[in-house]
């Protein structure tokens, strides 16, 4: 018999078994110069220059140097000044003078017209003054039309060697362009160069699924079909759609949230236990959940668009794009055979949340009296909040003091802010750019990853049911209360969280 070799091919998933599987969090990371596309966009004013200034002056990322390109013409200085007055306005951490004037040091500007030779020159000069150990990020913070493009230019400009890439969703828009997307940047870059990002995975409160499940006793032999009743993944968003209505008309929210977002948060709940908490396993458990996804059924999905959508710049007065979805969906495996998972998500809604709520199958109770009121406030939940606080709940029946067995339903709170450690909590893109500074794949997701969620999507991109209108301020169709009967939904939450006092 002969001796098998392994194949020749190398994913994240599976590495040379010489790789380093895992990094410390708290490991320094090599120099680097990063390399900001699309660095005057919403993107990177909301929430990617302030980030990168608050790890530039704090003790966790290693020293950084800056090259920001775009299409508008701007100089170094009013570029800087563009920096600051978004990190002033959209910073969650106030830097002190001197932090801020180090990191402008640090901050330079290459229109994109100027082509790859000045900007391999702006990424040469930076280098020179972090030393030989410099490596390079590239952060693709630009619409998936213009990726390839960039890579192009990354090429020409013989920025590939020593470097990694970010990418922002969406990766692709059906199984056929991810697969090209894939293969034309693979011709590039490596796949382990390659860190296609996520927001919400580098939550804290995503994270602590991770170490809620796995980390107590108590939990983990209950996470299963015989205990779980369904799941319910709903981020609701307040907000319209301001400039990107040209950009979502082609997009929807199926393409924009669903694929990119709540399916990865789906894959962090539902995984199985992985070997070690590294990269490689991580990333396997989670492709696993992706391959095991039964094929959405566009009967199980309900679509909506929001009143006066049609009525915007760059769209099409006939326009069947979606601004709200909600579907169901189920897991063909073991642990998860027969258990609904329900997820939401849409613009213009009466809340903005972001929340995941387990619902424990009820127990028996012919012990009780019926109106003692066990069962009437729904079943127990366990309940993550995804904001940046990272809230969980646990509501259980307790008995109301008095007289009689009489139950109501109560509640055990937990808030990161309650903890002495509030102050170290990261942003979530702060944390995802150090993670890829470090090369650490955990919090991304990988080509198999979504190759397997866009085959899984295409029954529902080819015979999509017509978006059913809906006033903005609700809480989408009125559809979507027959999608989870005879379930309801969680928000809105009749109890508010616990404020600390």
């Amino acid at each position: 018999m002969s001796e098998q070799t392994a194949p020749s091919a190398q994913t994240i998933s599976y590495p040379a078994a010489d790789a380093r599987s895992s990094r410390t969090a708290l490991e320094k990371a090599d120099p680097h110069v990063i390399v900001l596309f699309g660095a005057t966009g919403d993107l990177a004013r909301r929430k990617l220059l302030p980030g990168l200034a608050h790890l530039a002056a704090s003790e966790l990322a290693p020293a950084i140097r800056v090259v920001g390109t775009s299409l508008e013409e701007m100089t170094d200085a009013e570029y800087r000044e563009f920096a600051r007055k978004a990190c002033e306005e959209f910073g969650s951490h106030t830097l002190t003078a001197e932090q801020w004037d180090k990191f402008d040091d640090n901050l330079v500007y290459v229109p994109q017209s100027a082509g790859p030779e000045p900007l391999a020159a702006a990424v040469k000069n930076a280098e020179e003054s972090l030393g030989p150990d410099a490596l390079r990020l590239h952060y693709l913070s630009v619409p998936p039309k213009a990726a390839v493009a960039v890579i192009k230019m990354l090429r020409d400009a013989d920025l590939v060697a020593r470097s990694r890439v970010v990418m922002e969703k969406p990766f692709g828009t059906d199984l056929a362009s991810a697969i090209a997307l894939n293969n034309t940047v693979h011709e590039t870059f490596d796949e382990s160069q390659i860190f296609r990002i996520d927001h919400f995975l580098g939550k804290e409160a995503a994270q602590n699924i991770l170490a809620f499940r796995f980390a107590n006793g108590l939990f983990e032999p209950i996470w299963n079909r015989n205990f779980i009743d369904h799941i319910q993944i709903d981020i609701p968003e307040t907000l319209g759609l301001d400039q990107r209505a040209n950009f979502y008309e082609s997009t929807g929210a199926y393409k924009d949230m669903v694929v990119t977002h709540l399916f990865q948060v789906l894959a962090f709940v539902a995984m199985e236990p992985p070997t070690a908490l590294e990269p490689r396993a991580i990333s396997e458990e989670k492709n696993k959940v992706f391959r095991s996804l039964l094929p959405i059924d566009p009967s199980d999905v309900v679509r909506g668009q929001f009143a006066g959508y049609t009525g915007l710049d760059g769209v099409a007065p006939d326009s069947d794009t979606e601004t709200f979805i909600a579907l169901k969906v189920g897991l063909d495996n073991w642990r998860w055979a027969g258990v609904p998972f329900y997820l939401r998500t849409g613009k213009k809604l009466a809340e903005g949340a972001r929340i995941i709520s387990i619902a424990f199958k009820e127990a028996p109770r012919s012990m009780f009296p019926a109106n003692s009121g066990v069962g009437s406030a729904g079943p127990d939940h366990l309940t993550f909040d995804l904001a940046d606080e990272s809230k969980v709940s646990l509501s259980f029946y307790g008995k109301r003091p008095g007289p009689g067995m009489r139950l109501e339903k109560l509640s055990m709170q937990f808030s990161t802010r309650e903890t002495e450690r509030a102050g170290d909590v990261l942003e979530a893109y702060e944390r995802l750019i150090l993670d890829a500074m470090r090369g650490d794949h955990t919090l991304f997701t990988t080509a198999e990853g979504i190759e397997s969620l866009w085959e899984r999507s295409q029954a529902l991109l080819e015979e999509p049911p017509e978006a059913k209108p809906y006033p903005v301020g609700s809480w989408g169709p009125n559809a979507i209360h027959q999608l989870i009967a005879p379930h309801a939904w969680r928000l809105p939450f009749e109890r508010v969280w616990r404020e600390k006092k």
